[in-house]
């Protein structure tokens, strides 16, 4: 596993004043607390890749985001594969600490943010995303599809089914 799996997962230099600086105070109620969110590994088995957990009800939560209170002890946990990958590592901590700063749904704005402080690996950048997707593709009942016009086979390479045959370009049903 990477260096940083060794102890609690690190702040990559810059990305809290990044996030800071993208950020308005009124979409982001608790982004003068980020230094003070903790940073914790998730068990192995874990089925996420990071999680923000704040110390308290949702209510109480939307009572202190109203009022510009502090959010309490806030932790991140990452999932100790992201170790492994530096760029997705800093994508799922930015993510995360969106969440932490007070975007806590999963809207346009939060995704551009995301993408603009950190934007994600591809599939061919990351092993980590590689063997994700091939983990999903083994659970899928579904390993092939069958072209109704021209009976060509396409195996599973993609989470996605495909909308068109590869070979004949005609929609699959």
């Amino acid at each position: 596993m990477g260096e940083h799996f060794k102890g609690r997962p690190r702040r990559p230099d810059g990305l809290i004043a990044e996030l800071i600086a993208q950020l308005t105070d009124e979409e982001a109620p608790f982004k003068a607390h980020l230094d003070a969110v903790i940073l914790e590994w998730l068990p192995p088995d874990s089925d996420r890749l990071g999680n923000t957990h704040f110390d308290m009800s949702r209510t109480e939560l939307e009572v202190r985001r109203k009022h510009r209170m502090p959010p309490g002890q806030v932790t991140i946990g990452l999932h100790p594969r992201l170790a492994e990958d530096e760029a997705l590592y800093t994508h799922t901590l930015a993510h995360e600490l969106l969440h932490a700063a007070g975007l806590t749904d999963h809207d346009p704005r939060h995704a551009s943010l995301v993408n603009l402080i950190a934007p994600a690996p591809t599939l061919a950048e990351s092993e980590v995303l590689r063997s994700l997707r091939d983990q999903a593709l083994a659970s899928q009942e579904q390993q092939d599809w069958t072209c109704d016009h021209c009976g060509f086979i396409w195996v599973r390479k993609t989470v996605r089914a495909p909308s068109r045959c590869p070979k004949c370009a005609r929609p699959f049903k």
